[in-house]
């Protein structure tokens, strides 16, 4: 069976789906794989290394999808490259079926096999898989270096002889994958480490990483059966702002993380709390690409409000491609393992297997 991956967008997305690393595992398994011209040189993979472990490389990328069996990509490919998709083929990346019902429609219509990773069980079984998490972690972790590298102060409390300077008080909002990397990041850094999410077992997580939970008075927990954080009640809302609008007086750095899948991010932090943010504050929003986390979050802009600075970019993955990539291409090569038959060499659809079931777009 042939495997093959062609370019994204390099303005929006520098990841790539296939390694070099990888490409020994997929080979071990009788796969052939196929890459596009230049596939990986932007991130130092030049097409030479690729060539040594038995990759073709073609110029063509309508003959390299219309030869596979499995394409595997970041995100879901423009529609003239779906165009060259043909019945019985495979395609696996982050589809985002929310955004793209009407493309991955006429997919399904062609025969072809959706499968979209973000859609992955919070299962045991799917851990090796799960690149929300493998990317989420990476997040967690330049959302933080970020924020300090626009910090006008230092982080880490400092004991000179002209004085001490105070740690900086960081608070992250949301205690998933990404949370809970951004605050073993700051507490690593040195500063004093705050954190609030809806889910009660976060509480255990974040206090094992050094960070202080602050719980809401009566707190429900609000986590779905997979893992994921639902929608609060409006009660719990009101409480939680409460909390949040006095806890931000006193804090240096926000990092937001708060999203709920397939919706609009949850406006955690209103305007009148930035007000009352100290000058100099700054908030880095992980959500931004859903809409953010503040009032006053804009997509791939630096805004200054009230001296407070708000972050969001659509991909800060492409601030770490080298090591999300090899992160993806593992977590993928992990989904293709159990999806292939090798003693049949084909794909085995199984619909038993709750992995594939909840990642097959039907």
């Amino acid at each position: 069976m042939r495997i093959a991956s062609v370019l994204e967008d390099k303005k929006t997305e520098k990841r790539i789906a296939i390694t070099p690393e990888i490409v020994k595992k997929y080979t071990s398994l009788g796969f052939k794989i196929s890459l596009v011209k230049d596939y990986g040189k932007h991130l130092g993979f030049d097409d030479e290394k690729f060539k040594e472990l038995g990759v073709e490389i073609k110029d063509d990328e309508k003959s390299i999808l219309e030869n596979s069996d499995i394409i595997l990509q970041l995100n879901l490919p423009s529609d003239e490259k779906l165009s060259h998709l043909k019945e019985n083929q495979t395609l696996i990346g982050v589809l985002n079926p929310y955004l793209n019902k009407e493309k991955i429609g006429n997919l399904i219509k062609k025969k072809i096999n959706n499968f979209s990773l973000e859609l992955l069980p919070r299962i045991t079984r799917a851990q090796s898989m799960d690149i929300l998490s493998s990317q989420a972690n990476l997040a967690g972790y330049k959302a933080v270096v970020e924020s300090f590298s626009h910090f006008e102060k230092a982080v880490p409390m400092m004991m000179t002889a002209a004085g001490t300077v105070p740690a900086a008080k960081v608070l992250v909002v949301g205690a998933g994958v990404a949370g809970l990397q951004a605050i073993a990041t700051a507490k690593r850094m040195g500063a004093i480490v705050f954190a609030t999410d809806v889910r009660m077992a976060s509480k255990e997580q974040v206090e094992s990483l050094g960070g202080k939970f602050l719980m809401v008075e009566g707190a429900e927990n609000l986590e779905t059966e997979g893992g994921y954080a639902k929608e609060a009640s409006e009660e719990f809302k009101k409480k939680q702002e409460e909390l949040l609008a006095e806890t931000l007086k006193k804090i240096d750095i926000v990092i937001c993380t708060a999203l709920i899948p397939g919706k609009k991010a949850p406006i955690i932090i209103k305007e009148e709390m930035v007000k009352r943010m100290q000058p100099g504050s700054i908030i880095y929003d992980l959500a931004a690409v859903q809409g953010g986390n503040t009032a006053f979050t804009e997509v791939d802009k630096i805004v200054n409000n009230n001296n407070v600075t708000i972050m969001g970019e659509t991909n800060i993955l492409n601030k770490l491609p080298v090591s999300a990539s090899n992160l993806y291409a593992k977590n993928l090569f992990n989904f293709v393992a159990n999806l292939y038959d090798k003693e049949n060499k084909a794909i085995k659809i199984n619909l038993e297997d709750e992995i594939i079931e909840k990642t097959l777009i039907k």
